[in-house]
């Protein structure tokens, strides 16, 4: 008889407006499209945010990438649009079921750096999950929500860990940095983070630091899902 999968929880962002704009954010398509459909499966995954219910779909993130093959199959996919309809509420997660969890992913968007930067709860189910031997992945803003993370020992999870994220030239080009209340690479490297970037602009970039894995932008996130793969299984391909 084939073992159980492992679990995976993915948590997505419950704010969708970005900052005093007036534009609508929230959790950016191919950042939870690319990752999911592979890491489906093979994991049974469990998808939660902030606030639970619906989680807001960044409308830029599915405009742009309206021909994607992996974003198109995402939004027709009964299972992943009934998760991300219907998100778990953090709080409501049970210390047996974040003990089940072989790791924790935070894909991207904007709507991260605005409350699961913060979340206690976010922050209570990572360490966790990190301290019960569990992978934590995040891509593009993503890492917003692992970036004040501390551990039992009051040492903040980041600090030593090489990472990537969104980076400031990227956010300058789309001219979105002064609506950011950080911006992210910063808050890496001021909390520890060895901070490293793709050689050109947009381009993908994944670090694994362990058990630890960062992408940088939306071109990494197919890549991020095959690593956390590949560090779960112990393949060395």
């Amino acid at each position: 008889m084939a073992s159980p999968k492992q679990k995976l929880l993915f948590i997505l962002t419950s704010h969708d407006q970005l900052g005093s704009t007036g534009h609508a954010t929230g959790w950016y398509l191919p950042e939870m499209a690319h990752p999911y459909l592979f890491l489906s499966q093979h994991y049974d995954i469990t998808v939660a945010s902030p606030a639970g219910g619906a989680a807001p779909l960044d409308p830029g993130s599915k405009e742009a990438f309206a021909t994607d093959a992996d974003c198109i199959a995402f939004l027709n996919n009964p299972v992943a649009v009934h998760a991300v309809g219907h998100t778990r509420k953090l709080s409501d997660l049970s210390a047996d079921e974040i003990a089940s969890f072989a790791g924790v992913v935070y894909p991207g968007g904007h709507g991260p750096m605005f409350d699961l930067y913060s979340s206690a709860d976010s922050h209570r189910i990572c360490a966790a999950i990190w301290e019960q031997g569990g992978v934590v992945a995040s891509v593009c803003h993503g890492p917003a929500s692992v970036v004040g993370v501390k551990l039992s020992t009051g040492k903040l999870l980041i600090d030593g860990k090489h990472a990537t994220g969104f980076s400031n030239d990227e956010e300058d080009a789309l001219n979105l940095t002064a609506a950011m209340p950080f911006l992210l690479e910063d808050e890496i490297k001021k909390n520890g983070g060895v901070y490293s970037k793709a050689p050109t602009q947009w381009g993908e970039h994944v670090v694994v630091d362990g058990k630890f894995i960062t992408g940088q932008n939306p071109a990494s996130s197919h890549k991020l899902g095959h690593e956390i793969h590949r560090v779960l299984s112990g393949s060395h391909q």
